[in-house]
């Protein structure tokens, strides 16, 4: 499998950005990207397991969000493969299950059925996320993200923040002698629980706050403002995913950017609003990891370039 040759001015808008920005894309397996990222034709299964190695030889791509692990545990085995495939330097921010991060069993149709007993269960955390991920990843592990559904009739705040504390507090310590870039993130989907409450809770647990732009979420310069509550006792590291094109939904955007070979809805307002806050990070000498997916314009690669020509004009100007 062979990676697509970058452009020279490619490779000259990399050089002129910081070694602690990371820019990576949601998953990797698109066969859209032949004449972006890889130089061919090959099927999303094999891209899967195999195009890590092309797709880390793009300039701009030096981290990955590996998505699958929402759907449930991903195999020490495959960690392993992963991390084989990358070069040093390079960063994975991993999702944790949804047996953890779903308040609900949900049915065929998406629906919550039944309240999960599970959730924010620490124990089930550990043995099935975090321990092969760390283990797998090692150096190359970053963020460990908590990506949190839709609560419904149970986002109680009260509730919600009692348990997150003690899920928190009884997470492993994470290792730095094996994994020194990685660091617990938690990313809400319910607008309603981010309150000044939840981001001291999440700074009293050393826990990142995770911006996402996305629909059903406050914009980014407001959740910049909750990011900047918790770090008010000095500057931290970013995590930060767009998601999606602001007012399009998941299932629009799919529909309608497949196969995710160009850009289709340019989204300015989202991306400069991106750029501002991963500038103030860099310019306070903070690393930034900024994962993109194809539903935020439709080609995470191509959105990645614009974005970083948006960064080095913030930092240059």
């Amino acid at each position: 499998m062979q990676p697509f040759p970058a452009a020279p001015a490619l490779q000259a808008l990399a050089a002129r950005l910081p070694p602690h920005l990371y820019f990576g894309t949601s998953s990797w397996a698109y066969p859209g990207w032949n004449g972006h990222v890889y130089d061919g034709e090959y099927g999303d299964s094999l891209l899967s397991r195999k195009g890590l190695a092309a797709y880390s030889r793009h300039p701009l791509l030096r981290a990955a969000g590996i998505d699958r692990g929402f759907y449930g545990p991903i195999p020490l085995a495959d960690y392993l493969s992963y991390a084989a495939q990358v070069p040093e330097g390079f960063r994975f921010l991993v999702k944790a299950p949804a047996s953890v991060c779903d308040a609900w069993l949900r049915g065929p149709d998406g629906a919550g059925r039944l309240a999960n007993a599970a959730f924010l269960d620490a124990e089930i955390a550990a043995r099935d996320f975090i321990v092969p991920a760390t283990s797998g990843l090692g150096h190359k592990c970053g963020p460990l993200l908590f990506q949190l559904s839709p609560m419904g009739p149970l986002a109680d705040s009260a509730v919600f923040l009692e348990r997150l504390d003690a899920f928190l507090g009884t997470l492993p310590a994470l290792d730095p002698a094996l994994t020194p870039h990685a660091a617990y993130a938690v990313e809400l989907r319910d607008p309603t629980l981010l309150t000044p409450r939840y981001i001291r809770l999440l700074r009293r647990h050393g826990v990142r706050f995770c911006l996402s732009a996305r629909d059903r979420l406050p914009p980014v310069p407001r959740q910049a403002a909750a990011q900047a509550l918790l770090d008010e006792a000095g500057p931290g590291p970013l995590v930060l995913r767009w998601m999606l094109h602001a007012g399009r939904p998941y299932a629009y955007a799919e529909k309608r950017y497949a196969p995710f070979d160009r850009i289709v809805d340019d989204d300015p307002d989202t991306r400069d609003a991106i750029a501002d806050v991963v500038a103030r990070t860099l310019r306070a000498g903070q690393p930034a990891i900024v994962i993109v997916s194809n539903n935020a314009e439709g080609c995470a690669p191509l959105s990645c370039v614009r974005l970083a020509e948006a960064i080095v004009a913030r930092l240059e100007g």
